[in-house]
Formats: C-alpha cells, structure tokens, sequence
C-alpha cells in the first residue's frame, strides 16, 4: 500500500500530539503552554483527518497532505520551545510527520 508509512507516521503523530496536550495541562504554568496545547490539538485533528481520507483511497488529496505539512511545521515549531520531555518528543514526530507528507507528495 502506498499510503502505509504515512498512515503510520501520521498515527504516531496523532498519538504524540494528544499525549503532548494533555501533559502541558499538568505543567506548572498551564497559561503559558496554551499556544502549545491549541496547537497540539489542531495538528492532532489534521492528521487525523487525513489519516481517515488516506484509507478511503480518493485520490484529491495533495492539498489536505500539503495542510498537514503546515500544521505539523507550526506544532514542531511551537513545541520545539519548551523544555519539556513531551513536548520534545511531539516537535520531533510533527517533523517526521511532515517530512512523509512531502514524501507522498513527490
């Protein structure tokens, strides 16, 4: 299947992103991870969505693909900012969700 790294990726994307959200909560100072949060949860819906799009097999995908990669370079740009272990973890797989985006597109 082609789509079957990017299926992955994404799940592994959508699974940080989530997991990232949901610890900036527990931080001491929730206020200033709320840029962090929103966009973990956007990121989390796109690739979601993409995720469910990818295995009807409809083929007009490049400009939801191209979206993603968008959203995942802002969430790895915003969690690439903190400090803490997840959100590290989440930058790091938002940009390997981003790079098999671009893979699928070439």
């Amino acid at each position: 299947m082609r789509n079957e790294k990017l299926l992955s990726t994404l799940g592994n994307c959508i699974n940080h992103c989530n997991y990232c959200a949901d610890a900036c909560l527990d931080e001491d100072n929730v206020k200033m991870m709320k840029d962090c949060i929103r966009t973990d949860k956007v990121c989390a819906e796109v690739c979601s969505t993409l995720n469910q799009v990818l295995v009807t097999g409809y083929k007009n995908v490049d400009g939801l693909v191209k979206y993603c990669i968008e959203i995942c370079n802002a969430c790895a740009d915003e969690c690439g900012q903190h400090e803490h272990q997840h959100c590290q973890d989440c930058a790091k797989a938002c940009r390997e969700c981003a790079k098999a985006c671009e893979a699928y597109l070439a």
